[in-house]
């Protein structure tokens, strides 16, 4: 985490900058994060995904492997920005474990606004797979929880921007 002046995904504009990826690609973060989120999961939940890159290590380092030493497996998928240019042309790769219908939980580092992790739902539905949970490493609280709540979605954290800066007035 730093504070200055920093233009965030979604083109806005933040006095906070959270860079989760320094947690989920260390070693003990990496298990830390994936017990939390496998501890947050729904039974139901059989698949884990999230936007490329920010959930990548999240899903596969984190949630994927930690659940298979732990006992439940999870498969994991992830969301490209743009379908790949060659082969399968897929938006969304890793879906040989997760037939049409699949409970999933789609996942994302930290969010702002919501967008990335929305445009991600729309991708996991377009591809059959069927969203019941929504996590996120850390909630900046700058409207994403709203966001997924209008669209009838609830937004899991696991840590809060005002978790980060005692004091800080920001809630989401």
């Amino acid at each position: 985490m730093r504070t200055g002046h920093f233009e965030l995904a979604s083109g806005a504009f933040s006095d906070l900058y959270i860079d989760a990826r320094q947690t989920t690609l260390h070693g003990a973060g990496a298990a830390l994060v994936g017990r939390l989120v496998l501890e947050a999961l729904r039974d139901e939940v059989v698949g884990v995904g999230g936007p490329t890159l920010g959930a990548d290590p999240v899903v596969c380092s984190a949630v994927a492997l930690s659940g298979s030493i732990l006992g439940r497996v999870i498969h994991g998928f992830l969301i490209r920005k743009e379908p790949k240019g060659h082969g399968t042309g897929r938006f969304v790769e890793g879906l040989s474990s997760l037939p049409r219908g699949s409970r999933v939980c789609v996942v994302e580092d930290t969010t702002t606004t919501g967008g990335s992790l929305l445009r991600g739902i729309e991708r996991a539905r377009g591809v059959g797979l069927d969203v019941v949970q929504c996590l996120t490493v850390v909630d900046r609280g700058e409207g994403a929880a709203a966001r997924l709540e209008a669209e009838g979605l609830q937004l899991q954290a696991l840590v809060h921007r005002h978790e980060l800066q005692p004091g800080d007035r920001s809630t989401g």
